[in-house]
């Protein structure tokens, strides 16, 4: 999004841009990769640690991959759908509101506008233009009220699939070196941490962290998952064994 700005000379208006954090697809990507490559890696590590051979250990991890996946797609749809319908009946009962009482709620909009310091005249003056359009009206009580933009919801469909996607492809790194045909676990964990950290860099891009820092957070998340489940896979495989 595009805002113009003054330079420090209040002369020549100069454009910036801010990115898009109200998206839908960005929240489940990142959450996506992130849970698939710390479920499946601590899965994998959990399976190794039982002393399973490699081909149980690879049938786990693809079931892991598929399940995971599926579960995530499901409920990043159900969450963002059920968000957006209840966006949606909020601003229904703002349209109905508009129509029943148009003077209520422009003195409403007024008063928000006299809150962040605007002159009452001038307020109630912004507010009547506002209210000349019924779309317009809305769009405004929506942002003012509720905090949406209702032309720009998320979308349940691209949160499913980013997070589908995302998942799958975190979830194959701690798969992977056995399907090439490692006998070890180890290449695996290394593969994965170092996706992990990877992933945690490039969030940093976004978020402005900085890029060290976030990716040896998602490190240190994944090393810890698989420590615990290959100890606990360690000893259910002597308990049962």
């Amino acid at each position: 999004m595009a805002v113009m700005e003054r330079d420090e000379t209040g002369g020549t208006e100069q454009a910036h841009t801010h990115r898009d954090i109200q998206g839908g697809w960005l929240r489940p990507a990142v959450f996506g990769a992130m849970d698939g490559l710390v479920s499946n890696l601590g899965l994998v590590a959990g399976v190794a640690g039982s002393s399973a051979s490699n081909r149980v250990i690879v049938i786990s991890g693809l079931a892991g991959l598929v399940a995971g996946a599926f579960s995530m797609a499901a409920g990043e749809y159900t969450s963002v759908a059920s968000q957006r319908e209840l966006v949606q009946a909020e601003l229904e009962i703002e349209r109905r509101e508009l129509r029943r009482h148009p003077e209520d709620e422009l003195k409403e909009l007024a008063a928000v506008y006299e809150s962040r310091g605007v002159e009452p005249g001038l307020a109630r003056e912004v507010a009547r233009q506002l209210h000349e359009d019924p779309e317009q009206a809305l769009e405004t009580h929506a942002r003012e009220e509720l905090g949406v933009d209702p032309g720009d919801l998320p979308s349940p469909t691209t949160a499913a699939v980013s997070s589908f996607l995302s998942f799958s492809v975190g979830a194959v790194l701690p798969v992977l070196p056995y399907l090439l045909g490692a006998q070890s676990l180890w290449y695996a964990v290394v593969l994965a941490l170092a996706g992990l950290f990877a992933c945690g860099a490039m969030v940093a891009r976004v978020t402005a962290r900085a890029w060290w820092f976030s990716g040896l957070r998602q490190l240190a998340l994944g090393a810890g998952a698989a420590a615990v489940t290959y100890g606990l896979g360690a000893a259910f495989g002597v308990a049962l064994g």
